[in-house]
């Protein structure tokens, strides 16, 4: 496994050459385009979720109102080596109100390869926002107002969460839940997310908002679990993931094979990553196993989505 290494630079620094772009220097809140918008934004091809959802890939936002996480998952390819403390907990207004001036900032260097007019309207009128940056949103007092705000307009918002939240799962309504799901039980939750706390409490919060799901549902809320799949680690637990989706019943269901990529190289090797036919073959057993069907699959982000039949 590869080592951390040494530098003289703050984590703010370290994150800032990395990309993201800070909305205040008392906060951590921060935006950052993915590589797929930056292709997109240069006339090239568009991620998995324009391909699953219809997400425009070049007009989304991604960001998050905090990096503070309560997890250490060792797939993580993020700085959580790198926390950035909060000294100042930013209103939804100041957030919104700063995300134009990020999104353009993060994409300046993008311009000059792209179309003049197409970069404009992709900066100046984003349709979509993925909370998903970094961190858990969740932990972030105000989000439920936030997703109001960022929907305004008739915009989606795609929220990204680790579940162990639940009070703040049942407030939210974004356009689209994300509930990761990589263990199966407390044990294999403290081996795998390595939690900042009691690993059985918070293994019970997760499953609380997981029983959330259906009623997000009938909310209007699209909801989704998303399974990290580590080679010769959770790629053993095929039927215990399915009977918490089937009792779960989400709308999608993401396997998305580890890679081995950022900081997660610190923590696990080359062997941990997942072929595709792996994935597809594990998504097979889930679906079988329980009321769902293979809807689509993407090779380059290394995921298969399932559906829930009808």
């Amino acid at each position: 496994m590869s080592k951390k290494p040494s530098s003289t630079l703050s984590p703010r620094e370290l994150l800032h050459r990395q990309g993201y772009n800070f909305f205040s220097p008392e906060s951590s809140a921060a935006v950052k385009p993915c590589l797929w918008c930056k292709r997109a934004v240069r006339g090239g091809e568009s991620c998995y979720k324009h391909q699953f959802y219809g997400i425009e890939t070049a007009k989304c936002v991604q960001m998050t109102p905090t990096l503070k996480c309560n997890q250490r998952c060792i797939f993580c390819w993020r700085s959580i080596e790198q926390e950035i403390e909060d000294t100042r907990i930013l209103t939804p207004e100041e957030i919104v109100r700063g995300i134009p001036a990020l999104q353009r900032k993060g994409l300046s260097g993008d311009k000059p390869f792209a179309d003049t007019a197409f970069w404009e309207e992709a900066t100046t009128n984003p349709t979509q926002f993925a909370v998903s940056l970094s961190g858990e949103p969740t932990l972030y007092p105000h989000l439920a107002e936030l997703i109001s705000l960022l929907k305004e307009g008739g915009h989606s918002v795609f929220v990204v969460s680790n579940g162990t939240v639940p009070e703040m799962i049942a407030k939210i309504s974004p356009t689209q839940l994300y509930l990761s799901l990589d263990a199966v039980d407390a044990e294999s939750y403290a081996e795998i997310c390595n939690p900042a706390g009691d690993a059985e409490y918070m293994w019970q919060n997760v499953m609380q908002s997981f029983a959330l799901l259906k009623q997000k549902e009938a909310e209007g809320v699209r909801t989704a679990a998303r399974i990290t799949l580590v080679a010769g680690l959770s790629d053993a637990w095929a039927d215990a993931f399915a009977k918490i989706i089937d009792t779960s019943q989400p709308m999608y269901v993401e396997i998305k094979g580890y890679m081995y990529l950022g900081y997660s190289r610190m923590r696990l090797s080359e062997t941990a990553v997942p072929d595709m036919d792996s994935i597809r073959r594990f998504a097979s057993e889930i679906a079988e196993a329980c009321r769902y069907e293979i809807m689509d699959e993407n090779v380059p982000s290394r995921v298969v989505c399932l559906r829930r039949k009808i």
